[in-house]
Parts: C-alpha cells; structure tokens; sequence
C-alpha cells in the first residue's frame, strides 16, 4: 500500500488544529495510561496499524504492561483493568462505534457516577481525536515507520 498525500504539509492549519488538541489532551485530568487505553483500542477497533503501532510503544514508555495491551481487546473478560479504565473503554467503544447507538444512557450515567463533568468531556474529547487521527492514517495510508 502506497501511502497518499501528507495531510501536514497540505493543509497544515488543520493538522495544526487537531494537534493542539491532543497536546492539551495531554494536560488534563486524564492519566498516561487513561490516554492510552483510549488511543490503542480506538485504534483496534477502527484498524488503524499506524496509530497502534506508535500508541502501543508509547504506553510501554509510560508503564503500561505489555499484558494489558495484549488482553485489550477482550477487556471485558478480565479483572486487570480497574473500574473506572472500564469504564473509559466502554465509552471509548461506544463513541467510536456511533453508528450502533452511540454514548448509551447507561453507559454515561455510570460515567457521571464515577467522574465529573469535566474529566468525562476530557474523554469524550480524546475518544474524538483518536477516531480523527485513525481516520486520517487510514484514508492517507500512513506507513508504519520500519
């Protein structure tokens, strides 16, 4: 597969945008590790090697367990992930999923329970931006870096 234009380079303004918005993404409430259980099973679910292959090696970097990642897609099956991860990966699935139904009433009531207002919108953003991020590696054939 032949990678497409450079989105950077064609329309920096809007790269620049979108960027903006993960580096403050990056100065919320959330964790490292909340970040990237967003980033990576986003990034399953739609497909997107790029963006798997750079956020799984970033996690490693920020202390996630190689194991964790491994059992991601099936975190539904396992106790590793506490509560609350839980429930930013059904969130997570949720928004990325949009066309099945989207946030559920359920789903964001257990999220108000557990969180405030704001941290939810602080996931909620970052849900959006991987979903941006993916869309653009995969409609641009971003290779992987060998």
């Amino acid at each position: 597969m032949k990678q497409r234009m450079n989105i950077a380079q064609v329309e920096p303004g809007a790269y620049k945008g979108l960027l903006a918005t993960q580096q403050y993404l990056h100065s919320t409430g959330l964790s490292k590790i909340e970040l990237g259980l967003i980033y990576i099973r986003a990034s399953q679910i739609n497909g997107c090697a790029y963006c798997l292959d750079m956020h799984t090696k970033d996690a490693l970097k920020d202390g996630e367990t190689a194991q964790r990642i491994f059992v991601l897609d099936g975190w539904q099956e396992t106790t590793l992930f506490s509560e609350e991860e839980a429930l930013i990966l059904k969130m997570t699935e949720e928004i990325t999923r949009i066309t099945e139904k989207g946030l559920s009433e359920e789903t964001y009531t257990a999220a108000a329970a557990h969180f405030d207002e704001h941290k939810i919108a602080q996931i909620i953003m970052a849900i959006v931006t991987i979903n941006a991020w993916n869309r653009i590696a995969i409609s641009t054939h971003l290779q992987i870096p060998v």
